[in-house]
């Protein structure tokens, strides 16, 4: 289990944790990972800009940006330590409102805004550091539903395992868009848009390690859509759909008690994450609480549920793939973060231990 103190344990594996201070977090909680166990044990937090919705570390593991804020869009940028993060510079606006997640993609920061519809973009300078004023690429469009889709709402915006395309989720016009630089200005200018199920509110998008799979989980629909990528083209093409929301769907019996659970509650699938071997997908799903093992046995584009767990918390708002294969769930009602030994045959997920962070929004290694 994990432990609360300020001391220095030396170098080694540590996890980042993100929360939302308007919630009565406390900016970001470092934490010492056990070789062994997986555990977190907190070895210091820093704040200064509050909300701290998202994460992504530097491609050299040296800085971690985050995003977020309460009244207005921020980035900030901290070298990471042995004694911990060391601020960059003050933090940076975005002119975006309510950043809920970030990329880093070559000498760019990437912020999907979800209130102001728009992927934004920072320069990194040379030390690290985001440098404005932020480049805008607007989303335009809306959904058939009138109180969650009366507008774009950028949710996910990550490069492509080739690294010459940019796609941006959209919950608020149920699409993704492929993006590609700007030949004006180096930025982003759309070069297609892969329209999905009208009114599903797609949330995230996660690759295979295959190249040339993806996995589009929505939010306003518990349903995960396989869609096979084409980065010649830069084209996105819907596959097939796997409902989340189905009591009879997990294949072992000792799950079914929780899957009933999915059925029976309103859903928001959260986020899927794709396992580095290349084996699973897993969905965190809130409302219910549930996170949803799905095999890829039979083919990266046929996954199938084959079991359910409990999150150990409430509201499971972000997955992260720890040391040894272990699973990381940020839970933001319950203030917490749980983590699970996963059976390297199975996939069976099995708890291993908490760590108090009031609310936790997401978490990363670095």
């Amino acid at each position: 289990m994990g432990g609360s103190g300020s001391t220095h344990q030396g170098a080694g594996q540590r996890a980042h944790i993100g929360s939302f201070a308007s919630g009565g977090g406390r900016g970001i909680t470092t934490a010492a990972v056990d070789p062994v166990t997986g555990a977190l044990t907190v070895l210091g937090v820093v704040d200064g800009m509050g909300d701290t919705s998202c994460l992504a570390p530097s491609a050299d593991r040296q800085v971690l940006y985050a995003a977020g804020g309460t009244d207005q869009g921020l980035v900030a940028a901290y070298r990471i330590t042995a004694d911990g993060l060391a601020p960059l510079g003050r933090p940076v606006a975005v002119d975006g409102l309510a950043p809920v997640h970030l990329s880093v993609v070559g000498d760019r920061l990437l912020i999907a805004d979800y209130a102001s519809g728009s992927v934004r973009g920072l320069r990194i300078a040379g030390d690290g550091r985001p440098q404005g004023p932020a480049a805008v690429l607007r989303h335009r469009g809306r959904g058939p539903d009138p109180e969650r889709q009366a507008g774009p709402h950028a949710h996910h915006v990550t490069a492509d395992p080739s690294g010459r395309w940019v796609l941006s989720v959209d919950l608020g016009t149920d699409s993704v868009r492929v993006c590609g630089p700007d030949p004006a200005d180096g930025f982003l200018r759309v070069r297609a848009e892969t329209p999905l199920r009208a009114g599903s509110g797609p949330r995230e998008l996660a690759f295979h390690p295959c190249g040339d799979v993806a996995y589009v989980i929505h939010e306003l629909e518990p349903q995960l859509t396989v869609c096979r990528w084409d980065a010649d083209s830069g084209r996105l093409y819907p596959t097939g759909e796997v409902s989340l929301g189905s009591a009879d769907a997990a294949a072992d019996a000792s799950a079914a008690a929780d899957a009933s659970a999915v059925a029976e509650t309103r859903e928001y699938p959260s986020v899927a994450l794709v396992s580095e071997d290349g084996r699973f997908v897993r969905a965190a799903i809130r409302g219910s609480n549930l996170i949803v093992t799905l095999s890829l046995a039979d083919g990266p584009e046929k996954p199938r549920i084959t079991g359910v767990a409990n999150c150990g918390g409430q509201w499971p708002r972000h997955l992260a793939a720890g040391p040894a294969g272990r699973l990381y769930v940020s839970n933001e009602w319950s203030g917490d973060v749980t983590w699970f030994d996963a059976d390297p045959g199975s996939g069976r997920l099995h708890p291993a231990g908490r760590l108090d962070v009031p609310p936790a929004a997401c978490v990363v290694f670095a």
